[in-house]
């Protein structure tokens, strides 16, 4: 998987992935346009949507009812060093027995994004080597 992030102007950036576009930005009161979705928003997304899918598969692989799901996703800043520190994912499948409950929270507990988070994942930054330099004729 890769993604490609260019700068646009101001604040805002695209990143292409997987054949899609996606606009990221600053609110006006943070020097941007709010012309997109922050990058924090974009995490808190991606782990909602990751949340929903799984739950989804969990619903179908069962049969139940998939109408009316609803998640909701929920972040809290961190500081020292400035983060996400607090995430919270509210799962709403309507009325369903406790087997189904537990079984539906294990399938949600077990998203990537989920994961991701709460595993400790290596990050590693490298800066390109400078290109050289065009002579012109």
């Amino acid at each position: 998987m890769e993604s490609h992030t260019r700068y646009i102007d101001g604040k805002k950036f695209e990143t292409a992935i997987g054949g899609h576009r996606i606009i990221t930005d600053q609110p006006a009161s943070g020097g941007g346009t709010d012309a997109g979705v922050t990058p924090l928003e974009l995490l808190l997304a991606s782990l909602g949507s990751c949340a929903a899918h799984y739950a989804i598969e969990y619903l179908r692989a069962r049969s139940l009812p998939l109408t009316g799901l609803e998640i909701r996703a929920y972040a809290e800043k961190g500081t020292y060093p400035g983060r996400l520190a607090l995430f919270r994912i509210e799962v709403d499948a309507g009325v369903m027995d406790e087997k189904h409950r537990r079984g539906l929270l294990r399938a949600v507990k077990g998203c990537i994004v989920h994961n991701t988070l709460t595993t400790g994942s290596v990050i590693e930054v490298e800066i390109a080597a400078p290109k050289p330099l065009q002579r012109t004729a």
